[in-house]
């Protein structure tokens, strides 16, 4: 099996980075390697497919774009870490749910470092500390392969969560790693990220390469 490939893609506007997902997708085969991509984008609100316009309070001037992940809305802007995992799933023999814990504990095992107790939740993916989301998880499933991933809060500023139902979850606060003794930049929070997500999804590593993507 090929090792991954990783890509530091920088601040990218969400919709060609989607469209580049989709396309990726959609154009591999049984010997493609598996990519994670690392991106912050500019303000957003993404939908999810099946997602409740109910959720979006007072979206005001931010974008708000329909996507085909799961779930419902969320926020993206810069200071947050996402995290997109274009992975085989077929290949690596795993099921959505067990992609979906693989996430959630790599992050918990990262937050772990720097002392910060986080847990998931069986009724809402997620990651969260004393109550407070810090992390979400959206996933899409196409032949076979995963695309989209996951959002940590790293340092933000969290006010249009006020804006939306964070994943349809009502009056859930949020919060970030930089306020609770965590990595205060993104790329601190994605070094620290990577070694989980190698063991909790049984990576072997990866190979860093240009982040010519989106």
């Amino acid at each position: 099996m090929a090792i991954p490939l990783l890509r530091r893609l920088g601040l990218r506007d969400y919709l060609p980075t989607w469209e580049a997902m989709q396309a990726f997708t959609d154009r591999r085969d049984a010997d493609t390697a598996d990519e994670l991509w690392l991106v912050e984008h500019p303000p957003v609100f993404t939908q999810g497919r099946n997602g409740d316009a109910a959720h979006l309070l007072d979206p005001g001037g931010i974008p708000v774009v329909q996507v085909d992940r799961g779930g419902q809305v969320t926020y993206h802007g810069p200071g947050q870490l996402v995290l997109y995992t274009l992975i085989d799933l077929r290949r690596r023999h795993l099921g959505v749910r067990q992609m979906v814990t693989a996430l959630e504990q790599a992050v918990v095992g990262m937050l772990a470092d720097f002392a910060i107790e986080a847990a998931a939740r069986a009724d809402a993916p997620g990651v969260y500390v004393g109550g407070r989301k810090i992390a979400s998880l959206g996933l899409r499933v196409r032949r076979g392969a995963s695309y989209h991933g996951l959002a940590l809060n790293v340092n933000m500023d969290l006010a249009p969560f006020a804006r939306i139902n964070p994943c349809g979850l009502r009056g859930m606060a949020m919060t970030q790693t930089a306020d609770l003794g965590g990595p205060a930049t993104i790329s601190a929070a994605a070094d620290a990220l990577l070694p989980h997500l190698a063991r909790t999804l049984e990576l072997g590593g990866w190979r860093e390469v240009d982040g010519d993507r989106g």
